[in-house]
């Protein structure tokens, strides 16, 4: 035996049988699982500190304030514990602004979907400039919401509004588009003008369809509407499930109202029309129309546990009808 074979043989560990140093250690003692920690850490630790100070922290301080009456200006305040909760759960205004709130949830959530897929479905048909009309089905979702909310504000003013102009042509008394009744078809329209947001996710799931499934379902003699509901749909479901999700989350924090008062301020939340005073109008009128931050605070807070539920129950009683192509709950 050697000199050389007796030092490795002298030693002891995974490096004995290969005469070198184990590659998973480094000069500075750190292995290579604790370099890949470190490296993970390091890559999301912006996003981490933005969730822990934009989200954690906020929220943490709105809880605290649902239990106070501070006003946002005034260093007096005090402590009332649950006299927010108590009083917002009395307040009848509450109730009916929540209520309309789910009735425009419902309304516009299938509504926007409905759309968007409709457009998608269009759009994904082997058409001439099928780029360009995706391209401009599109622009509309990325106008900003203030910019969409001027817009129908000028579209729909009842003395030099374009929709009260057409109707004026063939003898029709002009509307008052942004006061009730009519104030809740505006809304619908502001959404439904963003639906090219739900078109490009719709879009992007029905170029994930296998075309060998449409084209045995041609051979088997099914209709064009058989196809799409029993194998284009089913297929799309776990997409029309996170459109519904998002749809009512984003549904029930809508400020687009606000846009469309008169003065187009946050004084005006107080003027808005019936049918348009939902939640966050509420809230807003709260917060900026009576300065009761600890008020308002608590009726986002209990907006807060509101979407978690029906998130939570929007998942449970879909579970059954949503089609994965993978087992969302098997282990990896």
């Amino acid at each position: 035996m050697t000199v050389d074979q007796l030092s490795v043989a002298g030693r002891t560990g995974p490096a004995a049988s290969t005469g070198r140093t184990t590659p998973e250690r480094r000069r500075t003692g750190i292995s290579m699982t604790g370099r890949r920690h470190r490296a993970f850490y390091l890559f999301t630790s912006p996003w981490i500190i933005g969730f822990l100070l934009l989200t954690v922290v906020p929220m943490a301080y709105a809880l605290w304030l649902s239990f106070t009456t501070y006003d946002g200006i005034s260093p007096h305040w005090k402590y009332v514990g649950l006299g927010n909760y108590s009083e917002l759960f009395a307040d009848p205004q509450t109730w009916r602004s929540l209520g309309r709130t789910g009735l425009f949830a419902l309304t516009s959530v299938p509504l926007s979907i409905v759309a968007g897929l409709g457009l998608a479905v269009l759009v994904n048909r082997p058409l001439k400039a099928r780029g360009l009309f995706r391209t401009l089905l599109y622009l509309p979702a990325v106008v900003p919401p203030v910019g969409v909310g001027l817009t129908f504000k000028a579209l729909f003013d009842q003395n030099s509004g374009a929709a009260n102009g057409v109707i004026t042509l063939f003898g029709f008394d002009a509307l008052g588009w942004l006061a009730d009744p009519y104030a809740r078809y505006v809304l619908l329209m502001s959404v439904l003008w963003a639906a090219g947001n739900v078109m490009i996710i719709s879009l992007a799931g029905l170029q994930d369809v296998p075309r060998e499934l449409h084209e045995a379902a041609r051979i088997d003699g099914a209709s064009a509407w058989r196809t799409f509901r029993s194998i284009t749909v089913p297929l799309l479901s776990p997409v029309l499930l996170f459109q519904t999700v998002t749809g009512v989350i984003a549904s029930v924090q809508t400020i687009m109202p606000l846009l469309l008062t008169p003065d187009g301020t946050t004084a005006g939340v107080t003027a808005l029309p019936q049918s348009n005073y939902l939640y966050m109008m509420h809230v807003f009128s709260q917060y900026f129309a009576l300065g009761r931050y600890g008020y308002a605070s608590a009726l986002l807070w209990v907006l807060f546990v509101l979407i978690l539920i029906a998130t939570g129950l929007i998942f449970r009683f879909t579970s059954g009808v949503v089609f994965y192509n993978v087992d969302p709950e098997a282990k990896k």
